[in-house]
């Protein structure tokens, strides 16, 4: 996109056309105690593009990036091996270019995209029917809430301890705007079950990750029995989809609704997004109606013949907003279609071994950071992420791994504030990890303590 620089008078054309005096009166609705009041102190007012140019490639360079390093960050953000045919693929301008697809006539081609795509999230997750994407996941664990919720007409739901706490602050950010209520367990270790005692006549859902924001597996199926006899909904959440090959699915262990982070299959690691959220639930008529977002349908035409179609998506939805089922209409199309690319490219066997691969490896992690002097692997049960704790600081290690050019997972306490969680260390491994870069993490971990 160019730059194209506005001069005085053109500013001034502008703030006449919407009405206002000045830019300061566009923020009129900012309170004074919350606004600047005058620029951040050591920040230079301007200057030339090339100077800013340097001065930006200066500051990259004090970052390690995850491909220069030995990487264990998991949280939420997996590190995968992507081939590089996913990338190829998606950039043909078909693909590319495609907009969404409100005339399907002219849309065939993506709406058999977004028709795959649902039709592999569903098998993923053993639902029914899935969606066309959300945004992410969090987002997506804030829909199935508010989607909960006007299913059962109740108006409360139940975080579980395991739940990374971002997402929960999302369902809050979401609830607050439609008065849910919001009841939130501590975060801990082992707690999951918890849920269970908070169940009432006026709860709507529990929400439930698995693998849980510790590594730990849950078991959902208790989980759903209890909720479905107290009338309510379980929802089930998923960081790390990969964790589907291997794992048993939220639909076999009686989820109602899957929200999830699909960015672990076709798309790297990205800061802010885009990332692929993926929303699946049972195949019952009024689940269905209570969805956000879009679905593709499968149809045939007046020759009979196959042709794909926007189904069950009222106007309502793009055009009137208070009776929309969602607001955040957004689906990573392009995003949907490097996970379908990669899936497919992965086959279910594929994606087994995968996913075999990942937890493999965490396994022989665990058991080399379990020999360190005063380090401790916490979980009883983990897929490709663990917690340790350390005898000291877990913040302050990593930033010592650092130096030495391992980026050596995510300390608790960044997710959950300074306190309790101050010696834990969340630690992901995948596939692109090598027994070399084990070797290197183990070693820059021991000379740390």
């Amino acid at each position: 996109m160019r730059y194209l620089p506005l001069n005085e008078d053109d500013r001034a054309a502008m703030l006449a056309r919407i009405g206002v005096s000045s830019v300061d009166d566009l923020f009129a609705d900012i309170p004074d105690d919350a606004r600047l009041g005058s620029l951040i102190e050591g920040l230079p007012e301007h200057a030339g593009e090339m100077a800013v140019e340097r001065h930006f490639t200066a500051l990259s360079k004090r970052s390690l990036s995850a491909g220069e390093a030995a990487f264990y960050c998991g949280g939420g953000a997996y590190r995968h091996h992507v081939p590089a045919s996913v990338d190829h693929l998606i950039q043909r301008s078909e693909f590319l270019t495609a907009y969404t697809p409100y005339q399907p006539e002219i849309a065939q081609g993506t709406l058999q995209t977004l028709f795959e795509f649902q039709t592999q999230v569903a098998q993923l997750t053993g639902m029914g029917v899935a969606n066309a994407s959300m945004y992410d996941g969090s987002t997506a664990t804030a829909e199935a809430v508010r989607m909960a919720v006007r299913i059962t007409r109740r108006n409360k739901c139940v975080l579980a301890p395991g739940l990374h706490p971002h997402y929960a602050q999302t369902v809050h950010t979401s609830a607050n705007g439609d008065k849910i209520e919001v009841n939130v367990l501590p975060p801990a270790m082992g707690k999951d079950l918890a849920v269970v005692d908070k169940l009432d006549n006026d709860t709507a859902c529990v929400v439930v990750q698995n693998p849980n924001v510790f590594g730990e597996l849950v078991d959902l199926t208790p989980l759903a029995e209890a909720a479905h006899a107290a009338g309510a909904l379980l929802i089930a959440v998923t960081t790390e989809v990969i964790s589907l090959g291997l794992v048993k699915s939220p639909g076999e262990m009686g989820a109602d609704i899957v929200a999830a982070e699909g960015q672990s299959i076709g798309n790297g690691l990205n800061f802010g997004g885009p990332y692929v959220g993926l929303l699946a639930c049972k195949d019952d008529r009024k689940f269905i109606r209570q969805a956000p977002g879009r679905f593709a349908g499968e149809t045939v035409d007046a020759s009979s013949k196959r042709g794909y179609v926007l189904t069950l998506s009222t106007r309502e939805q793009h055009i009137r907003r208070e009776k929309a089922t969602s607001n955040i209409c957004t689906n990573s199309g392009l995003c949907t279609l490097a996970f379908t690319i990669h899936l497919a490219l992965l086959g279910e066997l594929g994606l087994r071994k995968l996913a075999g691969l990942n937890h493999a490896r965490a396994c022989v992690l665990a058991d080399r950071l379990g020999t360190i002097e005063g380090v401790e692997i916490l979980n009883t049960s983990f897929f490709n992420e663990f917690t340790v704790r350390l005898p000291g600081n877990a913040a302050h290690a990593v930033e010592a791994m650092a130096k030495s050019g391992v980026l050596g997972g995510i300390p608790a306490s960044r997710l959950f504030g300074a306190g309790e969680f101050d010696d834990l260390l969340l630690v992901a491994t995948t596939e692109t990890n090598t027994d070399d870069d084990d070797a290197v993490f183990e070693m820059a971990l021991r000379e740390v303590l």
